[in-house]
């Protein structure tokens, strides 16, 4: 393979990001059955615990099932780029069943643009467009730097898989096809407007990227070709459940152009707009949601950005939208005849539209389903736990433990995600809590007979206690992946499942009522998803430097949770934290 050839230079850089990355370790089998004890204490009664630590102690003795099944994780780890990613995107998202929307793709919201036209959507549609693209030569010719996290570099594997991918919707799971892997790879991307899928080529004959106005000139021309809705909304069906999309499901071009843009007319509650589109008498029609990236422009200045999290993840979408936020320079339009943008048909008989049918209940059920509150809490921001030397992100996590106490009078198990970037092909890890810590500190909190001081130095424990849990995760020793791909061994190996998985405290231990996220993003953005569970929370958060924003998400149909009610207390409780650092009297 010659030395210029792009499919060339895209494996070298794969390689380049691989070498400066160890590979992710094995943690200790008894490190990790310590370290799962530890997390079951603040949540179980004691002689529930009792059973479990004997049941722990059996599969971790020495010569028993949970030492061979180590031996046998440390060989996989030895002959395989990484030991549980593969293992975790299969298990976590292509053999779901649950629909994409909601369930899996997170959204995020971007801050409203200073326009309310179509003429101007577009015009910022194609600096939008020209700038990903930009973003992507970037990747391809070996220009992207590595990141580094803590002083050691990441690996950079996810970067040329955000563009050109798809997951595929099958009977029993999905598949991710990845056609930017092609020695041609896709020079288009897709644009959905009034439920028409365009397929918009974004490269001149030559080989070079578009121009804006080039871009722009193409976009008017789809406009042009899209007055009316098509009476079919073929996107509905991508967002059904996987098994009855996959039997649906014909291969299509939509699959494997760079990205997909959807643009729409107008938004209400911007957030819920990107995350599903607004229902079928909205914009949920435009979407794709199979598609790794989804770009969203509206009319009246909003837009975000929608993605599959089999093959995207938060910190390098983020990167992407800094660099789209930086706005690179226009390059002139050369004066060439530029090919119609070709509308997509699909072949539609009396099954499909049942299907679409179905879909559409199915969706705005969904949809109708959600209760979502976001909000910008404006008292401080990421620079207040600083300045008392707390970790921004820890003190966030045990106000929301402290929070979900509050309004439930329980402690439940919560995730929020550390990346496992450090190592090679590494993807996530879970961050759990509560801690011992946290509970002695919520249980103290509201108790008058308790002292400010004491109150906290509690607060400074849970706080300290969760940054070290953090720092094991970041590691890769954190304990939830470990014991997944314990379970998974078992499973490959054809072994009966180990009898602590089966267990009712691993079940209540991988409920998580409260799933968090962090957007490591530089610009005011909002993300949000759904919960993992019915009767469960999403805290989606953005700490800036003296503003925090938040989505709280939860679902109608549970009688016991409430967004509202747990955004106020939210509120409150940081509002209470502040004075519990800074006392105004």
């Amino acid at each position: 393979m010659h030395n210029t050839d792009p499919v060339f230079k895209f494996c070298r850089n794969i390689l380049q990001c691989f070498s400066s990355v160890p590979p992710q370790p094995v943690p200790p089998l008894a490190q990790t059955l310590q370290g799962y004890l530890r997390a079951l204490e603040p949540l179980l009664p004691p002689e529930e615990l009792n059973h479990t630590r004997r049941m722990v102690q059996e599969f971790g003795r020495q010569g028993g099932l949970g030492a061979q099944l180590q031996e046998d994780l440390e060989r996989r780890a030895r002959h395989t780029k990484n030991w549980i990613s593969d293992w975790w995107v299969q298990w976590a998202y292509l053999e779901s069943r649950q629909p994409l929307p909601v369930h899996s793709n997170p959204a995020i919201s971007l801050p409203r643009r200073d326009y309310n036209d179509w003429r101007s959507q577009l015009v910022f549609a194609s600096k939008l467009i020209a700038a990903v693209l930009d973003f992507k030569a970037k990747i391809k010719t070996g220009q992207l730097p590595v990141e580094y996290m803590r002083g050691k570099p990441l690996c950079m594997e996810l970067y040329p898989l955000l563009f050109s991918s798809c997951r595929i919707p099958g009977p029993k799971h999905d598949y991710i096809a990845h056609y930017g892997r092609a020695r041609r790879s896709p020079t288009h991307i897709t644009v959905v407007r009034n439920y028409q899928f365009f397929q918009l080529e974004v490269y001149n004959s030559d080989g070079s990227r578009m121009t804006e106005s080039q871009i722009h000139s193409q976009l008017l021309r789809i406009r042009s070709q899209s007055w009316k809705t098509d009476k079919e909304p073929m996107g509905i069906l991508t967002s059904e459940h996987r098994h009855t999309w996959g039997q649906a499901y014909n291969r299509l071009w939509v699959m494997s152009s760079i990205y997909c843009i959807p643009l729409y007319v107008y938004a209400s509650r911007k957030a819920a707009q990107v995350l599903h589109g607004g229902g079928t008498f909205s914009n949920s029609g435009n979407r794709w949601f199979d598609k790794t990236l989804q770009f969203v422009v509206g009319e009246d200045g909003s837009w975000g950005l929608l993605y599959e999290q089999a093959t995207a993840e938060g910190p390098p979408i983020a990167t992407l939208l800094d660099h789209i936020l930086e706005k690179p320079d226009p390059k002139r339009a050369p004066l060439v005849p530029l090919p119609m943008p070709k509308k997509l048909y699909f072949n539609i008989d009396r099954e499909i539209k049942r299907d679409i049918e179905q879909a559409k209940q199915n969706l705005d059920i969904l949809i109708n389903d959600l209760d979502v509150n976001v909000f910008n809490f404006k008292k401080f921001g990421k620079e207040l736990p600083k300045r008392h030397n707390m970790s921004p992100n820890s003190f966030i996590q045990v106000a929301l433990q402290l929070v979900y106490y509050r309004v439930h009078n329980e402690v439940v198990p919560a995730c929020d995600i550390a990346s496992q970037r450090m190592f090679r092909g590494g993807r996530t890890e879970y961050i759990r809590s509560p801690t011992n810590q946290t509970l002695k500190f919520i249980l103290a909190f509201d108790d008058p007979s308790v002292s400010r001081e004491a109150k906290l130095q509690l607060f400074r424990e849970a706080v300290d206690a969760y940054t070290e849990l953090t720092t094991q995760a970041l590691n890769g020793q954190g304990i939830d992946r470990h014991l997944l791909g314990l379970k998974l061994q078992a499973i490959e190996q054809g072994l009966s499942i180990p009898k602590i998985f089966m267990d009712t405290a691993y079940g209540l231990a991988t409920h998580w009522k409260l799933r968090t996220g962090q957007v490591p993003a530089n610009t005011d953005s909002v993300m949000c998803f759904g919960p993992l569970v019915p009767d469960g929370y999403a805290a989606c958060y953005n700490p800036q430097a003296d503003h925090v924003h938040f989505s709280i998400i939860a679902f109608n149909c549970c009688e016991d949770t409430n967004a509202e009610r747990f955004a106020h207390t939210l509120k409150d409780t940081l509002c209470q934290l502040q004075e519990l650092l800074q006392p105004t009297v």
